[in-house]
């Protein structure tokens, strides 16, 4: 299930940060984000953000496994097929 950005911004801002730095540690692993520096992540954050509201990443919740991960919008793979 995808989460509208609205409901993302009604989130505390500490919360919405904590799950966008999940995410960029993410990419620091697989090399996609080099994160040196605080002023780096802070930049990042707000690149995220950014992102976030343009809707080329999006907030996915995984009811089965009760997690929730920010994902670039192009890797969701949708299953409306099976509800046809």
């Amino acid at each position: 299930m995808l989460v509208p950005y609205e409901s993302l911004t009604q989130l505390p801002s500490e919360t919405f940060d904590n799950l966008i730095k999940e995410y960029l540690i993410s990419q620091v692993e697989d090399g996609s984000f080099s994160g040196d520096g605080e002023h780096s992540m802070d930049r990042a954050i707000t690149q995220c953000r950014a992102a976030l509201k343009q809707g080329l990443l999006v907030v996915e919740y995984n009811e089965e496994e009760e997690s929730i991960g920010i994902r670039r919008k192009e890797d969701i793979v949708y299953q409306e097929s099976e509800y046809d």
